[in-house]
């Protein structure tokens, strides 16, 4: 895995002296209030003649040095956020190597002061990689010579920030890789495989569950919803378990369960008229959790240990597809009766929950997650940014909250979203014969509170609505649907995918 390395840069001198690096993109507000006069002057003068200054993402010719100017737009309005950086970035370095740049450095000249703005530099720096990043199958078959630029001077920046910016970009490279690859390429035991490799002589231990008969005996949702595939070995499902354990001292544990649908056809309620297209993406919420594993076994952080489990599995249609109507016996030994088997995240995420809540009751100030594409009423209700569902302790101790904030400081937004008695109304028996619903049958688009509802049922069959606020041992629980954040403008055919959710737990967490 290549991916564009960031490097310190020396201050941008008046001669643009700046022999490591061949070209200059700089993001700004106002090129009009360079520092440096000679440039600044420079580029007033090309103003007089070439009107896109300042209005476009432009290149010149300057001293003999390509220099890349890429406004951000008003900074200073209610609504405007550091993804006006971000979005620069992308634009400025897509024409930094248009141009022949291999190795172009990034200058943010009077940073802004305000608050929002504090991890710009850092951001453009990521949002430069979210251009550059190419498919793993492009690669492979072009070769790395497919992405010529191989590292990025960030000027003014310190070996902290250099450290901290290149462990989030491995972690977003592989999680782009592990979300954005076909589903033959990455089906489940190659996703597998992808993170055996990853983790290889790191600081993270990857243990990988490939028996069927463990799965079925452990993870009776999970296996139902494989099932289908049990008939194509190169289908079969997997269960990825990783562990990173910090020297010293444990002061908190973090505990992830990734949902990570390879394909997902809806099963025998088959997705049709077109909606089938960008399912090889429904592995979002495990490749973002797999990503955060990397940026974590790269920066190695102290005092945090974490546990992740990722659900691997493919939701196939076939003779032995598993139906509505079904009432399948959960780990936890809940009774779930199947209300449409396009809902499989929340049945393959749920016995994988129920163990990593008995593991908690043992662990250190342990946060439990689940980090999924889950609804297309995320997307709806959300747009372009994930949706934290929490229970009443994650509430009580503001995590979703300060997630959300670190999230807008680093161009990875989230909203909010409450846990409501309607939720676990909604998922409550009809009958004797079961103990809740899985779901309903219309789309989650047009249900209401479609995104908040399966929280509730994440909850009853992880066992977690025993360890509420009320109970003798709370656990915090937060629900991460990122299917509105998960690829760029919400293609999910096409998109590039944003390893959403990253930065955020990252920058919580890690820093």
């Amino acid at each position: 895995m290549a991916y564009p390395k960031a490097v310190l840069a020396k201050p941008v001198s008046a001669s643009l002296d700046c022999t490591s690096h061949d070209a200059l993109i700089i993001i700004s507000n106002d090129f009009s209030h360079l520092p440096n006069t000679p440039l600044r002057d420079a580029i007033l003068d090309q103003a007089q003649v070439d009107s896109r200054i300042g209005n476009q993402v432009t290149l010149l010719v300057i001293a003999g040095k390509r220099v890349v100017l890429a406004p951000t737009g008003p900074l200073n309005r209610d609504y405007d956020d550091v993804r006006r950086y971000f979005d620069a970035a992308k634009l400025a370095i897509n024409e930094a190597k248009a141009s022949g740049s291999v190795n172009p450095a990034i200058y943010l000249p009077a940073l802004n002061t305000d608050s929002r703005y504090q991890h710009a530099l850092e951001v453009a720096y990521l949002g430069a990689c979210q251009a550059l990043w190419q498919p793993l199958e492009a690669r492979e078959f072009h070769g790395q010579g497919i992405e010529p630029i191989t590292q990025i001077g960030l000027i003014d920046a310190n070996e902290q920030t250099i450290k901290a910016v290149n462990a989030l970009a491995a972690g977003q490279y592989a999680a782009r890789d592990l979300c954005g690859t076909e589903p033959e390429r990455m089906a489940p035991p190659r996703f597998a495989d992808y993170c055996t490799e990853l983790f290889e002589n790191s600081a993270v231990s990857v243990d990988v569950i490939d028996d069927l008969a463990a799965i079925d005996k452990h993870y009776p949702m999970l296996s139902t919803v494989a099932r289908a595939s049990y008939a194509v070995e190169r289908h079969h499902p997997r269960v990825v378990k990783l562990e990173y354990v910090p020297e010293g001292e444990v002061t908190r544990t973090l505990m992830f369960v990734g949902k990570g649908l390879v394909y997902d056809t809806g099963g025998a309620d088959l997705k049709v008229g077109g909606f089938m297209a960008g399912m090889s993406r429904d592995k979002g919420g495990a490749a973002s959790v797999a990503g955060f594993m990397k940026a974590v076994a790269d920066y190695q952080p102290k005092g945090v240990k974490v546990i992740a489990f990722l659900a691997v599995v493919r939701n196939s249609i076939g003779s032995d597809c598993f139906v509505p109507d079904e009432i399948i016996t959960s780990r936890e030994g809940v009774r779930v009766r199947i209300g449409n088997t396009d809902a499989e995240g929340r049945l393959a995420m749920g016995d994988l929950l129920s163990e990593m809540k008995d593991l908690a009751k043992n662990e250190i100030n342990p946060t439990l997650f689940t980090v999924a594409t889950l609804t297309g009423h995320a997307a709806r209700a959300m747009g372009p940014y994930g949706a934290y569902v929490e229970n009443g302790p994650a509430r009580s101790a503001n995590i979703s909250r300060q997630l959300a904030d670190c999230g807008d400081l680093w161009a990875d937004g989230a909203e909010v979203s409450r846990s409501r008695r309607e939720d676990y109304d909604f998922i409550k028996p009809r009958t004797l014969a079961d103990d809740v619903l899985s779901s309903n049958n219309a789309a989650s688009a047009v249900t209401a509170r479609g995104h908040q509802f399966p929280m509730a049922f994440l909850a009853v069959v992880g066992g977690l609505d025993k360890h509420g606020s009320e109970s003798t041992l709370p656990l915090p629980y937060v629900h991460m649907d990122i299917a509105g954040s998960g690829v760029e403008g919400g293609d999910w055919q096409h998109g590039k995918p944003t390893a959403a959710s990253v930065n955020s737990l990252f920058a919580r967490y890690c820093l």
